[in-house]
């Protein structure tokens, strides 16, 4: 098997932790950070999280439709939910998509979104290390 080729590198400076300030090497990121329900004015990177994962995800929906020749419907949506949890092993997370496709058989829409989950790089990075659910709903 040949190495993989890097497509991409994402370059964030991060100050402050959780309530500090996340800017990207290149600008298009540069917001405040906040704790989870906090007062601060920040996003936080549970938020972040479930953006990113959600995205991804529509995007590996999209590679798996076009591979079964079917175009996604353009009223399709990702309502992502990430849980930070706290129990005896300490701060974990859960995760949620609940993906709407609206216009496409159910059984069409399903076989899409299993072949997504297989082939998204956010889905196949917390495969067996968090609790992570996709559902069409």
């Amino acid at each position: 098997m040949s190495d993989p080729k890097t497509l991409y590198t994402a370059h964030v400076h991060v100050t402050g932790g959780r309530e500090g300030a996340a800017r990207s090497s290149d600008g298009r990121l540069d917001l405040k950070l906040s704790t989870p329900g906090g007062p601060g004015q920040g996003t936080n990177p549970e938020q972040l999280f479930a953006a990113g994962w959600s995205a991804c995800f529509e995007g590996a929906m999209g590679l798996a439709a076009k591979a079964k020749g079917v175009a996604l419907p353009d009223a399709l949506a990702i309502d992502a939910e990430v849980e930070l949890r706290h129990g005896e092993d300490g701060y974990t997370l859960a995760a949620r998509l609940k993906v709407h496709v609206p216009g496409l058989a159910p059984e069409l829409a399903r076989q899409i979104i299993e072949a997504a989950h297989r082939t998204c790089p956010y889905s196949k990075a917390i495969k067996g290390n968090i609790d992570a659910i996709v559902t069409l709903v």
